[in-house]
């Protein structure tokens, strides 16, 4: 089996609206995992997998059991699953580690495919302004917080959680023109301290393919709730499509 190609994923919101809705699009996800397991090196999915996830010490989300399943299926047969935490599922706390095998990442990184960097994250809270929200998701990530959460009761915390998933969701995919794009200017800057082949994000919710320098494009991938999109290198190109094709 030839496995060289690399997949990039992001922001599938499952739970979100609601589970009809959902289950249709976790079918979607899970048809196109099928499609690419045949040739995946390794599969990034690069924040916000589910719109809420809260992993206390004994008791997890209900719900997911399908792209779980996959995942491990996919995971069991040697790809490696890289998963970006975004600012939906911030809050891991081991089980999709060992029970499903994948790699949780918690900032972005720098990955080298043939002599190529690229760096990678979510693409939340990167970038000049937006400094209310920065905040914000400092105090959240803190290990006190996430302390404090766990103590309200499973039925409450996740209930209340998804509720402001709901809320802080809306003006993610907020339109604006390339040069006015935050993370147009944050890989602008990064490129001048240091330079890298492509940047991909998420978070945007907008399929984005924009040159950043000679050298450079920067990927946002969308999203599987009304665009369905990813982004795949191979033969030291990355190409962003829309499934189906």
């Amino acid at each position: 089996m030839n496995r060289k190609k690399i997949y990039f994923a992001s922001d599938f919101h499952l739970g979100s609206p609601n589970i009809i809705e959902s289950r249709i699009r976790e079918k979607k996800i899970i048809s196109w995992l099928n499609l690419i397991e045949k040739d995946a090196k390794a599969i990034y999915l690069l924040g916000d997998v589910f719109d809420f996830w809260f992993e206390y010490q004994k008791v997890v989300p209900k719900g997911f059991v399908r792209i779980l399943g996959k995942l491990a299926q996919l995971c069991d047969n040697g790809i490696e699953i890289h998963y970006i935490l975004g600012n939906h599922d911030m809050w891991m706390n081991g089980y999709l580690e060992e029970e499903i095998g994948l790699k949780i990442h918690y900032e972005e990184f720098i990955i080298n495919e043939n002599n190529q960097q690229i760096f990678i994250g979510h693409g939340d809270g990167l970038g000049k302004g937006d400094y209310s929200y920065k905040l914000l998701k400092k105090i959240f990530s803190s290990s006190i917080c996430k302390w404090l959460f766990s103590r309200l009761h499973p039925n409450f915390g996740i209930n209340l959680g998804q509720k402001w998933s709901s809320t802080s969701r809306l003006n993610e995919n907020e339109k604006t023109s390339p040069n006015k794009e935050i993370l147009v200017g944050y890989c602008q800057e990064q490129q001048k301290k240091n330079p890298v082949d492509y940047y991909i994000f998420g978070h945007r919710h907008l399929p984005l393919n924009i040159k950043i320098d000679e050298r450079c494009q920067y990927i946002n991938l969308g999203d599987w709730i009304s665009n369905f999109t990813y982004a795949v290198y191979c033969d030291e190109k990355i190409e962003l499509k829309k499934f189906p094709k």
